[in-house]
Parts: C-alpha cells; sequence; structure tokens
C-alpha cells in the first residue's frame, strides 16, 4: 500500500543509525495528529530515505507519505505475532495548517 499520508505535528526526529555491516541505514520521525484524540506515530525512515529528514526539527507541522508495512514472528511456542510498521518515503511541509484558517474565516460570514 502506498500514498498513505499522514498530517501532523513532528514530536520527535530520531539520529541516522546503522544497522548490521554498515550498509542498512534507518532513522525514526515520530508525528502526533492533530484529531480528536491525537496519535503519536512511530515513522522510519530507510537508506537514502533518512537524508529527507535532515531539514525537519520538532515542533513543524509536516505531511508524511507512508507505505505500510508488516511481517510476522513465529515464537517457540509456535504462536505467530504480527508487527506492522510506516515506512516514510516521502515528507514535506503540512498545508492543513492554512486550510483550517480559511475555514475558520469562513464561519464568521454566517448570514443571521
Amino acid at each position: 500500500m502506498s500514498d498513505v499520508k499522514v498530517s501532523g505535528k513532528v514530536i520527535e526526529v530520531g539520529t541516522t543509525e546503522t544497522v548490521g555491516t554498515g550498509v542498512f541505514r534507518k532513522r525514526l520521525l515520530v508525528v502526533e495528529t492533530e484529531d480528536q484524540y491525537p496519535q503519536q506515530l512511530p515513522i522510519e525512515f530507510v537508506q537514502d530515505k533518512v537524508d529527507l529528514l535532515n531539514p525537519i526539527s520538532v515542533g513543524k507541522s509536516v505531511d508524511v507519505f507512508i507505505n505500510l508495512r508488516g511481517r510476522g514472528w513465529t515464537n517457540k511456542a509456535g504462536v505467530t505475532k504480527y508487527f506492522p510498521s510506516f515506512q516514510g518515503w516521502r515528507i514535506e511541509a503540512s498545508t492543513a495548517t492554512a486550510s483550517k484558517t480559511v475555514a475558520a474565516e469562513n464561519t464568521d460570514d454566517l448570514p443571521f
């Protein structure tokens, strides 16, 4: 699945980690949604995508485009557990703030 967009405020930008022989790189971004019940979503950027987070800072409103990923793991007792993950591939400044401002201005023009 691709082209899923998550919008919210950045609450954490992790450092780049190298895994294994130093060939695989990953970096964590945590975004808090601005819903009625805000969610803190960990989004992982891997390989060349980790550099997309260089200009991103805590407190910034962003739109993050993600792929939904998942994998299964079977423990020694034979029970399989499934783990979802969000993998980011694009990030940009959020446009949601501007649309909220416009919507708020339009509510003042009620005809009654």
